[in-house]
């Protein structure tokens, strides 16, 4: 490998695109530059997100140079700017463009939740500590890999858990799978007993700061359909999978 490759730093990440398209639809095209504080703020911001571990070229990484370059790569794919723009953008920069161009109170909601996370130091290292699984790493999450981080965070809550699971035996008397009725203690006896997984039913696009999680914010679910709860973060409920799951083959 030789020495340019090797300190080269890694693509945008999603969540990076989402915080500086923020602040492109805020600033006027003459105020994007490495010297603007809004750019500043944003570099330090970006550099706090729990994302990247390795970061090759550490100097240079999110720098207000790079993301005041990062901000004119959107000029150049906004219709409405008629200069030019600097034109090496990738392919997510522009899909992530059109995708919030007319929802920007959307794509505000995302990215203020986004700063306000990494804001907390305590929990910002708490999350950089969360590991995904290799088949979530393929996975694309529409608000990002912060928010998602932040979603299985509360679900980890062991005293939130705990609460949920005493609730729900008191109410239900066991603790079955709430989307497929699977019982981990009638399929595996004692080994199974106390067994159950827990899901944060809040959609990522509905968060709205670091809110205090709800017990009726959790569903008691077997691990299958976590992970397919998962998998379908964006379109699919606790409700709708329980109709998948008995659906008759």
């Amino acid at each position: 490998m030789n020495q340019t490759t090797s300190k080269r730093n890694p693509k945008w990440h999603r969540d990076e695109i989402i915080l500086a398209l923020d602040l492109y639809f805020k600033l006027e095209p003459g105020q994007i530059h490495g010297r603007n504080p809004a750019v500043i703020e944003l570099s330090e911001v970006i550099n706090r997100l729990p994302i990247f571990d390795i970061r090759p070229d550490a100097e240079k990484f999110r720098n207000p140079n790079g993301v005041g370059l990062k901000l004119s790569n959107f000029l150049a794919i906004d219709p409405n700017y008629h200069g030019k723009g600097m034109e090496s953008f990738s392919k997510l920069d522009q899909a992530v463009f059109y995708e919030f161009n007319h929802k920007r109170e959307e794509l505000s909601r995302i990215a203020n939740t986004i700063r306000q996370t990494v804001s907390n130091p305590q929990l910002r290292l708490k999350l950089y500590e969360i590991q995904e699984e290799p088949e979530e790493e393929l996975l694309e999450f529409r608000e990002g890999r912060v928010l998602y981080k932040l979603h299985k965070y509360k679900e980890r809550d062991s005293k939130l858990v705990l609460l949920k699971k005493t609730q729900h035996l008191k109410k239900y008397g066991s603790l079955d799978c709430e989307s497929c009725d699977f019982n981990f203690q009638v399929k595996y006896g004692d080994l199974g007993k106390g067994y159950i997984e827990c899901h944060h039913q809040v959609p990522l696009y509905q968060y709205e700061g670091i809110q205090q999680t709800r017990l009726d914010d959790l569903a008691l679910v077997c691990s299958n359909c976590h992970r397919m709860l998962h998998r379908g973060m964006d379109t699919l409920s606790l409700e709708e999978l329980r109709k998948l799951a008995f659906i008759t083959p």
